[in-house]
């Protein structure tokens, strides 16, 4: 694999180019990675513009090797006061996450560690989720800050670990082991520690840039609609029986060779 490009200097999100693969780091290992308001923001930025990055698949992950993050940072609750302020925290955290689910190019969680709060959201919203045999998964609101999950936030759980598991993990503020997490699907794979957990990111990062990137927008949206009861499927269907991509692949394959896929 190529050099990586010079890291972007947002000392508290770092991103770096590999080749292909774009890698952001949540970069405050100091504090299990916990995310300010400024970092929730630069997430979104990187996942609304890819087109900007010059890659085609993108990987999240935390500093170091205890946490992918625990979570907001709590300090920044202090000034909660009023109604509207809950509401606008809320509606931010959901346009973050929303900007994860819905990033045009396919996104792995890399977690080693603590996965926690809002961690354990940015997680959920990949489309892909590795982890390292210490995974602690989990959001212990009700045993820490007394604060609610939105239902935007709570579809997407459900929609990964079933609504029975969402409502007892939140309930007990039990925390998910790595074994039950790749029983639950949680996770695709476990691997033994962190070294190896970001060598199996890049190799799967990898393996995701070869494929059709219109077939994996489409596959990633059509899932989105349907864990929001949305059934509409007929823009997603044209949009790759139409494109060049489409045509590429069927005429590489009826020539067997490898197709030159350009995302149109």
């Amino acid at each position: 694999m190529s050099a990586p490009a010079p890291a972007d200097k947002t000392e508290e999100l770092l991103f770096e180019r590999d080749g292909t693969l774009g890698l952001i780091t949540l970069n405050r290992p100091q504090a299990r990675n916990a995310l300010t308001f400024a970092m929730y923001e630069r997430l979104a930025e990187l996942c609304r513009s890819p087109e900007d990055l010059g890659v085609k698949v993108l990987v999240i992950t935390g500093a170091g090797e205890k946490a992918f993050a625990a979570g907001t940072d709590i300090a920044q609750f202090r000034g909660f006061t009023t109604d509207q302020h809950a509401l606008d925290y809320e509606d931010k955290i959901d346009a973050v996450l929303g900007a994860v689910e819905t990033c045009p190019l396919p996104t792995i969680a890399a977690i080693a560690g603590a996965c926690t709060g809002g961690g354990a959201a940015i997680a959920a919203a990949c489309d892909l989720r590795i982890a390292t045999a210490d995974l602690k998964f989990g959001f212990p609101i009700a045993r820490t800050l007394g604060n609610c999950l939105s239902v935007s936030n709570l579809a997407r759980l459900s929609a990964l670990l079933g609504a029975g598991r969402t409502r007892e993990i939140i309930f007990t503020s039990r925390l998910v082991g790595a074994e039950e997490a790749l029983t639950a699907g949680l996770v695709s794979e476990l691997l033994d520690d962190h070294s190896a957990l970001m060598a199996r990111a890049k190799d799967l990062a990898g393996i995701l840039a070869e494929q059709a990137p219109l077939t994996l927008r489409a596959t990633k949206e059509g899932l989105r609609r349907l864990a929001q009861n949305d059934v509409e499927d007929r823009d997603l269907i044209v949009s790759c029986y139409t494109s060049e991509d489409f045509r590429e692949g069927l005429e590489a394959f009826l020539a067997k060779r490898k197709p030159n896929w350009r995302g149109r």
